[in-house]
């Protein structure tokens, strides 16, 4: 593992699954998640290149599940083809695959402990959507005393302005450098010594 800048870096690539990408379910984040793959998948390679974990983390819901007993229909079935990372994104065996049972990548999923063995500080949180499970495990990550890093192009939700609202928002937070907003290139150059 490679230290750059003080820090060892993970990158928790969130709810890029097969379900929200199909087009048969007509669902309004698909269009706007398709455009993060290729950013996502240039930050996976530099991410690799410097031996830094990525870490896939995915909705495994089950049918039954509480947060389906409000508005929300059942999708990202555990064990289902649908709760599987989409092929479009660059997924190696040595990726860490973190199915999680609720929105954040923390949720009883052992994430915490996983990073502290790879001596990781800081968690770069990319995928879908931003203003929900990306949000809510950028904000656990600093719950768990990790440096936040909301990637503002490697992520999207359903709504432009939504996601641009809460990138608006998060840019400007009392946690800040602990939670901070930042585009891959900027956070790249940032982990590499080139403070921008």
């Amino acid at each position: 593992m490679i230290e750059r800048n003080g820090e060892i870096p993970a990158l928790l690539i969130i709810d890029m699954v097969k379900d929200n990408f199909d087009e048969s379910l007509n669902l309004p984040i698909t269009a706007r998640a398709k455009k993060i793959i290729g950013p996502t998948n240039k930050l996976i390679r530099t991410f690799r290149q410097n031996q830094w974990p990525v870490i896939f983390s995915t909705d495994a819901f089950h049918r039954q599940d509480f947060i389906f007993k409000g508005r929300m229909k059942p999708y990202s079935l555990a064990g289902t083809a649908g709760a599987e990372v989409i092929d479009e994104l660059d997924r190696q065996t040595e990726d860490l695959w973190l199915p999680k049972p609720r929105f954040s990548a923390f949720f009883k999923t052992g994430l915490d402990e996983y990073l502290r063995k790879q001596d990781v500080t800081l968690c770069a949180v990319a995928g879908i959507s931003t203003h929900f499970c990306v949000l809510t495990t950028a904000l656990d990550a600093v719950c768990y005393d990790f440096k936040a890093v909301l990637l503002e192009d490697c992520s999207a939700t359903f709504s432009e302005s939504i996601h641009k609202q809460l990138i608006r928002i998060y840019r400007r937070n009392p946690l800040y450098p602990l939670l901070k907003v930042a585009n891959s290139s900027d956070l790249v150059k940032e982990l590499m010594g080139n403070t921008v």
